[in-house]
């Protein structure tokens, strides 16, 4: 059961008024958009679907559900922090996963400190994953590990939309059809990388990633990722 204390953590860690920066990113979304791989609605969504099925997306969850399990043990900890950082397959998505752990992580010790993220921060050398912040968060309050994993995923979603809105563009309704439609996925999505080792968590986006070493040298940005 999710609790309403639960419930309300949840929705103003991962809300737009967060100070973790996520508007200023699109993983690879932009190039892709100015190579003309992404134009129409349905372009987004299975990209975005690819992203979260087979990308960071779902990586991203699974390192959360770890650093969920881990936030009370130093070593694991440090290990999986360690492994996140090496896994990111450009400087840019390196840049961005830490980026918005690294502003979460101040917000949440002047606000919602606890004894796990003053852990966190202890094993801390060199900036801190998103998802590993957000999951020993979630633990030191409380929060249960699905509920914690399915709003993760949800903004994963929400944000990854929120920039193909601005870059196609697309039509607000348009944007939140694709949220609605990609629901079963998140779902699913979850329950696939519940359990999964941290060493065999993978992904196979590898134009994507591609797209992400292009972004740097891109004429024109709005994005930082």
């Amino acid at each position: 059961m999710v609790t309403s204390d639960s419930l309300y953590r949840l929705m103003t860690w991962l809300s737009p008024s967060y100070p973790v920066g996520a508007y200023t990113f699109s993983q690879g979304i932009e190039t892709a958009v100015e190579a003309e791989l992404i134009a129409t609605v349905e372009d987004a969504e299975n990209w975005i679907a690819d992203m979260l099925r087979c990308g960071n997306g779902q990586a991203d969850v699974a390192f959360l559900a770890r650093a969920w399990e881990a936030a009370s043990d130093a070593k694991q900890l440090r290990t999986i922090v360690e492994h996140v950082l090496a896994f990111q397959p450009t400087a840019e998505l390196r840049r961005e996963i830490t980026a918005q752990g690294d502003a979460f992580l101040k917000a949440s010790t002047a606000i919602w400190k606890c004894e796990e993220i003053e852990l966190l921060q202890s094993v801390l050398v060199a900036g801190c994953p998103y998802p590993v912040a957000v999951g020993v968060a979630a633990k030191g309050h409380g929060v249960e590990r699905h509920a914690a994993m399915v709003a993760f995923a949800q903004g994963y979603v929400s944000n990854l939309v929120s920039a193909a809105v601005r870059l196609i563009p697309l039509g607000q309704t348009d944007g939140q059809r694709i949220i609605a439609n990609l629901m079963p996925l998140v779902l699913e999505t979850v329950d696939t990388v519940a359990d999964i080792p941290l060493e065999n968590v993978a992904t196979a986006t590898i134009i994507a990633d591609i797209l992400s070493m292009q972004h740097e040298s891109q004429y024109t940005r709005l994005f930082r990722s």
